[in-house]
């Protein structure tokens, strides 16, 4: 039986470089992939989009009413067997579609690795990411540094250049001037406290 893999980290963890890594590894060695990302991330549009430069673009785009088993399943039927499945930025998928990744390694035996944040910048978890957390047969945790050289576990916004606490859970890394940067928790605390000090 395939497994469901989540593997989450702090932004600039490295979770698009390696997908991109690990898709290249198996079609090097004949066999066919499918890479896919939510509709919602803009970044980089219908591409994965690495911080390291490389890109590439997905095979399919995830609207929130799209039944990815369906997707795969039409997929396989049209172009034959699947190796493996890769899901970039899977926090922005839905529950359902969470779900249906589980589904689809264990019915269809096709691994599904799946590469997203675990938390928002508010600290809160994406619904989807809890949901691959409570059905992954493998997670693993992506490490990055903060800035002061501790492990990095919170993306915190910035909005214009400083730290914001407040706003929508979604909101796409360098696209109206938003940007995000992984912090340790002592560094995440000192600059919410700063805000609202």
């Amino acid at each position: 039986m395939a497994k469901l893999y989540f593997k989450y980290g702090a932004m600039n963890s490295g979770k698009s470089t390696i997908l991109l890594q690990s898709a290249h590894n198996y079609e090097e060695r004949g066999m066919r992939t499918v890479i896919m990302k939510p509709f919602l991330d803009t970044k980089g549009a219908d591409r994965v989009v690495s911080r390291l430069g490389v890109t590439r673009p997905v095979n399919y785009l995830v609207k929130a009413d799209d039944c990815i088993t369906e997707i795969i399943r039409h997929d396989v039927e049209e172009k034959g067997r699947l190796h493996c499945i890769f899901i970039d930025e899977c926090q922005f998928l839905t529950v359902k579609q969470a779900e249906e990744l589980f589904w689809i390694a264990v019915e269809m035996d096709i691994p599904v690795i799946c590469y997203g944040l675990r938390t928002d910048f508010l600290t809160n978890g994406f619904a989807a990411s809890a949901r691959l957390l409570e059905l992954a047969h493998s997670i693993e945790e992506m490490k990055t540094i903060c800035r002061c050289g501790k492990k990095a576990m919170f993306n915190a916004r910035m909005v214009n250049g400083k730290f914001v606490f407040h706003g929508e859970q979604v909101a796409i890394d360098n696209e109206n001037n938003v940007e995000y940067e992984s912090l340790c928790p002592i560094c995440y605390l000192r600059e919410k406290n700063k805000r609202n000090g």
